[in-house]
């Protein structure tokens, strides 16, 4: 794995109440944080399709610190909008983790975004690319071609596992921004 690239741990585990919870209180920590650093982040979503960005827009003041997104739902879309290379999305499918940080990337470019949250995964209720259902990957990438990564196994509903989902990811911008705040772009 390239130096520049941080794995943090894999979640497992059954959907419940807690993990299903709506993500705004948090992320209203998150978009806090970001708009006292002067960056932005911007989404590029398929399984969750704009629930994260939507989740990073609830509080007041979220255009502030929130860019944009891009909706790549079908695989074709994470390569023209989003710079995912082919050969990856052949060889790999559409739910992978270099899909994610791929996807990412893409839209931390297009955007300018200081950081760039990715999601893709198979929420049901069949499986998809030979990725059982509950397979999520989720990334982060930041400046200096730093991307986080976390993997997710899920078991629930369609819904439960997209909403969990938005969960992880906004944790996990968090926790990258937490492990990041001394290292402001401003």
């Amino acid at each position: 794995m390239d130096p520049a690239r941080s794995v943090i741990p894999e979640s497992t585990g059954p959907v419940g109440p807690e993990s299903t919870r709506s993500a705004a209180p948090r992320a209203a920590g998150v978009l806090a944080l970001l708009v006292r650093r002067g960056e932005t982040v911007a989404t590029a979503e398929s399984l969750t399709a704009g629930l994260i960005g939507a989740e990073l827009t609830v509080p007041p003041g979220a255009s502030a610190a929130f860019a944009g997104g891009v909706l790549a739902y079908a695989t074709a879309l994470k390569h023209r909008l989003l710079g995912v290379p082919a050969a990856l999305l052949e060889r790999e499918g559409a739910v992978h983790p270099e899909v994610a940080a791929a996807m990412a990337d893409g839209v931390r470019e297009l955007t300018g975004a200081t950081y760039g949250v990715a999601a893709t995964g198979v929420a049901g209720p069949d499986p998809q690319d030979g990725k059982p259902v509950g397979t999520v990957h989720l990334a982060v990438s930041g400046s200096g071609g730093r991307v986080w990564h976390r993997d997710l196994r899920l078991d629930g509903t369609r819904e439960e596992i997209r909403r969990w989902t938005v969960n992880e990811a906004v944790d996990l911008l968090r926790e990258v921004l937490e492990s990041n705040s001394g290292e402001q772009s401003g």
